[in-house]
């Protein structure tokens, strides 16, 4: 048996009842791009019910409408846990849930305490330019040639729990970076910061791009999540694109640090081109719906990912054999038609499909973890603690 999780990376389907305390009133990914872009959309993720799951928060999707037979059992997954962020998102699915939201910090400069700073330049050698909130591609446009110039890092946050090292490829090479964001991930620790995120770039002055060589550093988390408790229940487990780094690499058994969505596609595809040898879940993110198109405020580049996304969801639906589970998902918002560059506080789309199975409508479920709770049943297994399984 197989059961997969794709989580389409903040393809958010509506504001939770809680986003007018986030400055996210009226967000709404799904819809807005809908409504921004003309014509019939995805019509892959039209069949297994996107917009039927989009009908249950009264919306109806233009060009994705909700369908009479839709092939997959569908609903809504309320975000439980405070924040809005990768981190929590993804450990929510997984069966993490949060008591309190991780930290943010001021998006005007200076945006860090001070010790921070001073620690983090006694420990790496480097001083910083910077500290504030901003989108990562302009920060670099704005701070990259004083950066080369200087060889000052440039460090900087955003609405989201993060503490960001930006550094030209030729100026800090990669492991170095990399090792720069080690030790600023036991700096932030103590200040519950949930990522530290490498962010390489190269180029010249007004021609700056980021690499695919980013890399995550979440904090460290107490509890079990559906990895730990799967592995040691004898299912092999397999994490895709920048899961490794969100779970800490923590119960998985093999992990694929694919760069990117036609990577980690193909990858998805790869592992499911042949029949699991035993029990095996896999745990997938696409990335480049949030990194370049929801942060940018890309409404067309949005739509255009998630189309090559639906493609292979097509291509899926042939191979999957019927003891095997798909679960399509997202972990928070990225409304590409919202104010500023951060993700935004959503209800996520929860399309279940498992061919021959029956078809029901999930309704609007009350926590992530439900998902969890959801594969773990799937597997026959017996014991997970958080969440109520829909199946």
């Amino acid at each position: 048996m197989r059961a997969i999780i794709i989580v389409i990376d903040s393809f958010g389907i509506g504001e939770l009842p809680d986003a007018e305390m986030y400055g996210d009133a009226g967000s709404n990914t799904i819809l807005h791009i809908c409504e921004t872009i003309e014509g019939e959309k995805w019509p892959f993720l039209k069949k297994l019910g996107l917009g039927n799951a989009s009908l249950l928060l009264g919306n109806e999707l233009p060009g994705c409408s909700a369908i009479q037979n839709p092939l997959a059992s569908y609903g809504v997954l309320k975000e439980k846990s405070p924040g809005k962020d990768t981190t929590t998102g993804h450990w929510e699915l997984a069966g993490l849930e949060l008591d309190a939201a991780f930290t943010t910090f001021p998006s005007e400069y200076p945006s860090f305490p001070q010790k921070l700073l001073e620690d983090f330049t006694r420990e790496t050698g480097k001083e910083i330019i910077g500290n504030k909130a901003a989108s990562g591609t302009a920060i670099i446009e704005e701070l990259g040639k004083e950066h080369m110039e200087t060889g000052k890092l440039i460090v900087y946050t955003s609405g989201d729990s993060v503490f960001q090292v930006a550094a030209h490829e030729n100026i800090v090479p990669i492991e170095e970076l990399y090792d720069i964001c080690a030790k600023s991930r036991i700096l932030c620790d103590q200040y519950n910061v949930g990522r530290v995120i490498a962010r390489p770039f190269v180029g010249e002055p007004g021609n700056f791009t980021r690499t695919k060589n980013r890399r995550d550093f979440s904090i460290k988390y107490e509890g079990e999540t559906i990895f730990d408790f799967l592995q040691k229940n004898g299912v092999n487990t397999v994490g895709v694109g920048k899961i490794g780094d969100i779970f800490l690499e923590r119960g998985i058994t093999d992990s694929y640090h694919d760069k990117g969505n036609d990577a980690c596609m193909n990858r998805t595809e790869k592992l499911l081109s042949k029949p699991a040898a035993g029990d095996e879940f896999i745990f997938a993110n696409y990335v480049d719906t949030d990194m370049h198109y929801g942060h940018r405020r890309d409404p067309k580049g949005y739509y255009d990912a998630v189309e090559k996304i639906d493609r292979h969801l097509g291509r899926l639906m042939e191979i999957l054999r019927e003891d095997e589970l798909l679960v399509v998902t997202a972990d928070h918002g990225c409304d590409p038609t919202f104010k500023g560059t951060d993700h935004t506080r959503e209800y996520v789309p929860l399309l279940c499909y498992q061919k021959g199975s029956e078809v029901v409508n999930l309704g609007i479920r009350d926590q992530f973890s439900d998902v969890a709770a959801s594969i773990v049943e799937f597997f026959g297994k017996s014991g997970y603690p958080r969440g109520i399984s829909f199946l």
